[in-house]
């Protein structure tokens, strides 16, 4: 073969490559782009900075390195929890905002992460992690329906992925609240607590009843019960759309924070930021629907509960309303 012909080859296998880690990396580009949006504003780049490199850090050491000892993605549950405890903690510390302002929001992270973090590291003392939870399992079919056939590397940039929404969209509401060094307590922000009061609220009562349920059940030796009591009763997932507007209820409250920063970004920027807010609700959405929550719990739940369909019928999936007749 004539040296034309050999780089022509070469070029056709290092195009092929490119293609290739363009498909396992896209997961990665959403997060990468809201870190850098956060990292080019005047008012909080430095709070991105330091918090980008410390999510990094923790999903390094709690994350990708046992995930490429075991194999086992179901670490991202310790990791992801205790990475909103750091960004609660990096805000409060570090934000230039009304302070009172400043330790509201970082409050709330911090309980959001502690309240799913310290339930994450009871799995992990009772060795429940040391098999893979179905929402990663699950994964592994979502990967080979997409032809990626290399699971090591999907395993290390799915995490990643995890760890950059805490450095990107899950970040935003947080910097441009404690940011806001305005003294004045604004209605919607108001509002956007109340939502996230009754949100966790409804979520940590949702995951209560079931908790119970489950404990009913296994006393009394019946097996692979539906959960339809109380909040369950009204939709399939409540802790899921809790969950969702648990972020919903702090995006309200980021809205009067970001008109304040008009005039103090740029055009550009601060148009950014808006539609970075929409995209962090729409993002939670999808992750809490297809991505790691319903869909895939669903997956293995109409396996092993032979009454699940007929809960499929009569109950709306993730948004609360009444049954459906039969």
């Amino acid at each position: 073969m004539s040296s034309k012909g050999w780089e022509v080859q070469f070029s056709t296998i290092e195009l092929l490559v490119r293609i290739t880690l363009m498909h396992y990396l896209r997961p990665l580009y959403p997060g990468l782009l809201g870190w850098a949006l956060i990292l080019s504003t005047s008012n909080f780049s430095h709070l991105g900075l330091v918090n980008g490199m410390g999510q990094l850090v923790l999903f390094l050491l709690v994350v990708c390195l046992p995930i490429w000892r075991t194999g086992r993605m179901s670490y991202v549950d310790i990791a992801w929890p205790w990475g909103l405890v750091l960004l609660g903690i990096i805000s409060f510390f570090l934000s230039e905002g009304y302070w009172p302002r400043s330790l509201i929001v970082s409050a709330i992270v911090v309980l959001v992460g502690l309240r799913m973090g310290l339930g994450a590291l009871k799995m992990w003392w009772s060795g429940l992690l040391k098999k893979e939870l179905p929402r990663y399992q699950y994964q592994r079919i979502r990967w080979a329906d997409e032809g990626k056939n290399n699971t090591a590397l999907a395993l290390q940039v799915d995490a990643i992925s995890q760890g950059l929404a805490n450095a990107s969209f899950l970040a935003l509401p947080v910097f441009i609240i404690a940011s806001n060094s305005s003294q004045q307590i604004f209605l919607l922000e108001l509002l956007g607590f109340v939502i996230w009061i009754l949100a966790f609220a409804m979520e940590s009562a949702a995951d209560f009843q079931k908790l119970r349920f489950l404990q009913k059940m296994r006393a009394a030796g019946k097996k692979r019960q539906v959960c339809n009591v109380g909040l369950w009763k009204y939709c399939r997932h409540p802790n899921y759309f809790a969950e969702w507007m648990v972020w919903n209820g702090l995006l309200v409250a980021a809205i009067p924070s970001w008109l304040s920063l008009r005039g103090f970004e740029s055009d550009g920027v601060w148009l950014l930021l808006g539609l970075g807010l929409v995209f962090a609700s729409r993002a939670m959405y999808v992750t809490l629907v297809y991505s790691t929550g319903a869909v895939p719990s669903e997956y293995f739940s109409a396996q092993k509960r032979p009454d699940y369909a007929g809960y499929q019928q009569q109950t709306n999936r993730f948004f609360p309303g009444p049954s459906k007749p039969q």
